[in-house]
């Protein structure tokens, strides 16, 4: 464990959490076109933890200044990762304060010396707060641990001009009562039992709180005029789809934009032209969630061009934006999307692995969605974060639905309601809006999960929250999800769709099966009666270890799993004709936690294993899924299990 002064920690705090940055600006994806270039950074970064006891020294003896082998030892670290799992030292496994990245990056020629070039560098993800230097100089900093950011740097390696630049990144993942995740630092002053000056961090999450650069870090290049920014959003008019846009421009406040969106075979379906406007797409294809449709997840494709002329010449940018034309509504019993119901049968998940931790894997990701489409899910929720933006992109792809969930989890402590919090919460779910609001995939926003909504003050915070999420975007519906009870949970008047969590059987009554029905059907229709909004089930498991098996079931036995799971089901079906329209497992897949006597190396809810092997419990919910999906009344012909073709997700 970690050593501190809490003076220290509290000087530490102020720099931490005093500085919320303003939200500004577009975060598009670093696409490659005609006009952009992108260099990735990822592989092997030099790497310290600062272990001294204040977890100061990187700063006072300024490693940022000097490349970081001069100032001390490193080691390699592969990015993205997470830290925490790679080594064999047990105390940076569960460090808590800065560590520190660098990477010496060679820039291509062009970038450093053609002035109308941009570049700018993007950081996909660095939990939790982050600062970066360039060749020793302060850049940017970054509060939050799963959403992108970025900084121009042209002036940097263009004054010279550079063949290189050293990128310094010091990150701390210390939790308190005001970020997302909320947790706190406790000090065990007892010296009797503990060094002087120990603490721990606490958390009121059931998940390891890896930390590192877990996503991408890359530099790519636009013109100096350049595409900032897009929005869209779709609509139908019988046949004919709508697709609205509305384009920001950075740079110049002369030039032109010609847009056009093209289908799958590379036709142009309809033109525009300006920053903002509709284009019409007669007999447009929509995008359906897969197993709705026996042509699921369409993409157009809309192409922005920019020129603009300048002293120098003309300037272009280019731009691409997979887009789906798809609506999503909510009744008092019914989720719509394209004016037809759809039922979430699907999973929760962690981006979570061996070794790696929380970081991106393009192979882990692939085999994730193959078990998807293997499972007949249709949908997931990003608990209890936001997940990379290349998962999205395949959700897209695929037709995997998404509710988008935010970081607020673990919201228990009434300091995290204070409106210190509120205010970091609006700026992540401003982030967070900005990020994911063009993918088709998402059709809901959670702005929170489980949290203390009981207390008084989650009235006035979850109404700001909730309301603040729709005026970003009043497209899409906007829920949190709860187990609190009905009637004092103070956030639930607000959302639009009611999702539950509940565990019968397992964190209460311990081995009684024989209750969930009666239990699971008196919770649906005692939130029914009093809100009168669809409702889903979010979360319902129980642990099992592979190779465990007790007849008659015991907990912790495969059998108990799937037993448990087969009792939801009977009261799933009766009420998912009523007002009940999802029913999210918890969990796709074991994960990491922190340690304790309820945890055998991690959360066994999982339907897979962590090294994703299925469970007795995957097969049961395969069979589920797959009924589910040949019962929807909206397929021109039954949904086979096994499909061929070069896109699994295509029937």
């Amino acid at each position: 464990m970690a050593r501190s002064p809490a003076g220290a920690w509290a000087v530490l705090g102020a720099l931490l959490w005093g500085c919320g940055l303003t939200l500004h600006g577009g975060m598009l994806y670093p696409r490659e076109s005609a006009s952009r270039e992108r260099k990735e950074l990822d592989g092997l970064w030099s790497f310290r933890a600062d272990f001294s006891d204040n977890r100061h020294q990187g700063f006072e003896q300024q490693w940022y200044q000097s490349p970081l082998r001069e100032s001390g030892p490193t080691l390699d670290m592969p990015v993205p990762s997470s830290f925490n799992d790679v080594g064999q030292d047990g105390q940076l496994r569960s460090f808590v304060g800065w560590v520190w990245y660098e990477r010496e990056a060679t820039l291509p020629q062009r970038w450093t010396q053609d002035l109308s070039t941009r570049v700018v560098l993007r950081i996909g993800s660095a939990h939790y707060y982050a600062i970066v230097w360039v060749n020793g100089v302060h850049v940017a900093e970054h509060k939050g641990g799963h959403l992108p950011f970025e900084v121009d740097i042209s002036k940097l390696v263009q004054s010279g001009p550079l063949s290189s630049c050293r990128i310094t990144i010091a990150i701390n993942n210390t939790l308190t009562p005001y970020t997302l995740p909320p947790g706190t630092i406790l000090y065990k002053t007892d010296t009797s039992k503990y060094p002087k000056g120990y603490f721990v961090q606490n958390t009121n999450f059931d998940f390891f709180n890896y930390a590192g650069l877990h996503r991408p870090v890359l530099l790519y290049t636009t013109p100096t005029i350049y595409i900032d920014d897009i929005t869209i959003t779709t609509n139908l008019d019988q046949n004919t789809g709508l697709v609205n846009y509305q384009i920001f421009i950075q740079g110049s406040e002369h030039f032109q934009l010609e847009v056009s969106l093209l289908d799958k075979e590379g036709k142009v379906v309809a033109q525009g032209l300006g920053c903002q406007g509709q284009l019409q797409v007669p007999s447009a294809h929509l995008w359906w969630p897969y197993l709705m449709h026996e042509h699921p997840a369409y993409l157009y494709l809309l192409e922005v061009r920019l020129t603009a002329q300048t002293a120098a010449g003309s300037m272009s940018d280019f731009y691409t934006l997979p887009v789906g034309i798809r609506t999503v509504a909510v009744t008092e019993s019914q989720f719509l999307i394209n004016g037809k119901p759809f039922y979430f049968h699907g999973v929760n998940k962690h981006e979570d692995a061996d070794i790696r931790g929380r970081g991106f894997d393009w192979p882990l990701l692939v085999k994730d969605f193959n078990l998807l489409h293997w499972l007949g899910a249709n949908s997931f929720r990003t608990s209890h974060y936001p997940y990379a933006e290349e998962v999205l992109q395949l959700c897209d792809r695929y037709g995997i639905v998404v509710i988008d969930e935010s970081p607020g989890v673990g919201i228990m402590l009434e300091q995290s309601y204070s409106n210190v919090s509120l205010q970091h919460h609006l700026e992540v779910m401003g982030e967070l809006v900005r990020r994911d609001k063009n993918h088709p995939a998402v059709v809901m926003w959670s702005v929170a999960n489980e949290p203390t909504s009981f207390l008084k003050p989650a009235a006035y915070y979850f109404k700001t929250l909730i309301a603040h999420t729709k005026a970003l975007d009043p497209s899409r519906p906007v829920t949190f999800v709860t187990n609190s009870n009905y009637e004092v949970d103070l956030g639930a008047p607000y959302v639009d769709v009611i999702c539950v969590n509940s565990y019968y059987s397992w964190y209460h009554d311990y081995g009684h099966l024989e209750v969930i029905q009666l239990q699971l059907a008196t919770q649906f229709e005692n939130w029914y009666r009093t809100y009168q909004k669809p409702i889903i089930q979010s979360e319902y498991g129980a642990e099992s270890i592979t190779g465990f098996h007790q007849d008659p079931p015991l907990m912790f036995s495969e059998e108990y799993q799937k037993g448990l799971l087969e009792q939801y089901h009977l009261v799933l079906d009766q009420k998912r004709k009523e007002y009940v329209v999802g029913e999210l497992i918890w969990n796709f897949a074991d994960f990491m936690t922190d340690q304790s006597p309820l945890r055998v190396i991690g959360n066994k809810k999982g339907i897979f294993t962590r090294q994703r092997q299925p469970k007795s419990a995957a097969f049961l919910l395969r069979q589920r899924y797959w009924k589910l999906a040949n019962e929807t009344r909206y397929h021109r012909s039954t949904v086979k299990s096994q499909c061929m073709g070069k896109n699994p997700f295509i029937c």
